[in-house]
């Protein structure tokens, strides 16, 4: 079984019940990346600039990212981590949270790059009612994930441990964070922040797998579970999503107070709405809101499709095998 208290007997690799997760964490080794291989300095000439609502979106957009990967982070260690069986999970995860923490040192390689008011950031979510609503979300389900004694081996534990999954992994990584990769790479797309953007892709590619692993521990904890697979459950995790997309509408409002050349909270929010659609889908729901993608030009970048099958394409500059060498372009099989 996926779920449950880990025991000695469960610290063996082989037999492989979930070649899924390895496949994961091998593919999450190949992806291995730095913040500081990328030389944000060309960037500070775009910011020079850029409009003051330009300047906000991007600062607005670090206030969330920079403490919510850390978020992130403790959920899986106290939260996740602890409650399934599976050394091949484990594994992953380790590897997932390595990550976390990469991305957050990422984001505070932007901050001390930027002529950015760290202060005034740091304190954002104090001071935007959107933000802070969105936080104490998540602290919700965080607390009963870190705090609360979950008892994986009752139904209702286990009821517990995949809305917190759908909660954090769905909603704010899925939906949320994606909401704002977009928001970041359209300034790619206007010829801007192309660095920055380049970074993005980088933390795009990490959260691909991310929501896959989520996705699938979700889908196989029901599979083993089938107790808990009733129309009543299912709907209070779509409830849990249509939340969390109530919650991001607010936020873009803040974040975008008149819009940019090209974006707009309308805009962004017809994509969150898109997304949860496609999350919803890959939970195996109904979608919800018949919402079509604004943004197309997201298809040849970072398309939700394309992220979530990432055995089937390739969406990256380079990758590392397991030993650290550098595998250019050209010398990767070529896609069937």
């Amino acid at each position: 079984m996926l779920l449950g208290k880990a025991s000695p007997e469960d610290m063996n690799l082989h037999p492989m019940h979930y070649k899924w997760a390895y496949d994961l964490y091998n593919q999450a080794v190949r992806n291995t990346w730095f913040p500081h291989e990328i030389p944000l300095g060309e960037d500070l000439m775009d910011w020079k600039g850029m409009t003051d609502d330009e300047k906000h979106a991007v600062t607005f957009l670090m206030a969330f990212f920079n403490p919510a990967e850390l978020i992130v982070n403790r959920s899986l260690a106290l939260g996740v981590y602890p409650y399934i069986k599976s050394p091949e999970c484990h594994l992953y995860l380790a590897k997932q949270m390595w990550e976390e923490a990469n991305h957050c040192v990422a984001f505070e390689y932007v901050l001390e790059t930027f002529p950015f008011d760290r202060d005034e950031i740091y304190n954002v979510h104090i001071n935007t009612p959107s933000m802070f609503a969105k936080e104490s979300f998540i602290n919700k389900y965080l607390k009963r994930m870190t705090e609360d004694t979950l008892d994986i081996s009752t139904i209702e534990g286990k009821k517990d441990f995949i809305r917190n999954l759908v909660a954090t992994n769905i909603v704010m990584e899925g939906i949320w964070f994606y909401t704002g990769f977009m928001v970041a790479l359209s300034f790619r797309q206007r010829n801007k922040l192309r660095n920055f953007g380049s970074m993005i892709n980088w933390v795009v590619r990490d959260e691909s797998l991310h929501l896959k692993f989520g996705i699938n521990l979700i889908q196989n904890a029901l599979e083993e579970n089938a107790d808990l697979v009733t129309e009543e459950f299912a709907t209070e995790l779509r409830d849990i999503i249509i939340e969390g997309v109530n919650l991001e509408t607010e936020y873009n409002k803040d974040l975008f107070p008149k819009g940019i050349l090209g974006l707009n909270a309308d805009y962004v929010n017809q994509y969150v709405q898109y997304i949860a659609d496609r999350r919803l889908e890959e939970l195996g729901m109904p979608i919800y809101y018949n919402a079509t993608n604004p943004a197309k030009w997201m298809t040849t970048a970072n398309d939700v499709y394309e992220l979530v099958n990432f055995f089937e394409a390739q969406n990256t500059a380079y990758e590392v095998d397991a030993k650290g060498h550098a595998k250019e372009e050209e010398e990767k099989p070529k896609e069937e």
